[in-house]
């Protein structure tokens, strides 16, 4: 009697284990996907090197700007190579002027490798696109070395008759592309 009690426990101790990690891989991989670190509001601002009012960070490049974050303060942690930014608006340019305008109410910006990332805190972000196209989510990323926008929460594309929702986007601004990655839904409205 005294094995059979053993392995019972050893059993329900390994099935345990099973159940623990599968449910810390479900946490993980479905949990959402805003990088915390970067809008941590309960950064005090004396941890921060510098505090900037009116705050303007610009990329560009041969001479023209390609985007253009404006804040109305931020918060600049140099070892970090980032700032945190609050009441955020973002124009990204093309050959034919703005292409994307969008607005939220925190952001945070990598200054070494130029990705930013923005979020509202209540209502959605709207990303109002060049062509008449109006995008509607909780965040956003752009990824300056790819030079796309995404994010993975729930999407609605309005604009032109149609209205498309689904869940993530990636957005290739040079080719000017979006693609929603996820259960799909087009409606022609009018």
């Amino acid at each position: 009697m005294w094995m059979w009690d053993r392995w019972a426990r050893g059993g329900l101790l390994a099935l345990s284990v099973v159940l623990a990690l599968s449910l810390l891989y479900i946490l993980v991989t479905r949990s959402e996907s805003r990088p915390r670190a970067h809008l941590d509001s309960s950064e005090p601002l004396e941890a921060a090197d510098a505090g900037i009012q009116n705050f303007r960070f610009v990329q560009s490049e041969s001479g023209a700007v390609k985007w253009e974050v404006l804040a109305r303060q931020a918060r600049l942690f140099e070892g970090e190579n980032r700032a945190r930014l609050e009441d955020v608006h973002v124009s990204l340019f093309g050959p034919r002027g703005w292409e994307l305008r969008v607005a939220g109410d925190e952001g945070a910006i990598d200054t070494a490798k130029k990705d930013f990332f923005l979020t509202k805190t209540t209502g959605l972000i709207a990303v109002e696109l060049e062509s008449g196209y109006t995008i509607y989510t909780n965040h956003l990323q752009w990824s300056e070395e790819q030079k796309v926008i995404r994010t993975n929460d729930p999407v609605t594309i309005s604009g032109h008759g149609l209205h498309v929702t689904g869940q993530g986007l990636l957005g290739k601004i040079d080719q000017e592309e979006f693609q929603v990655l996820q259960d799909v839904h087009v409606e022609l409205v009018q």
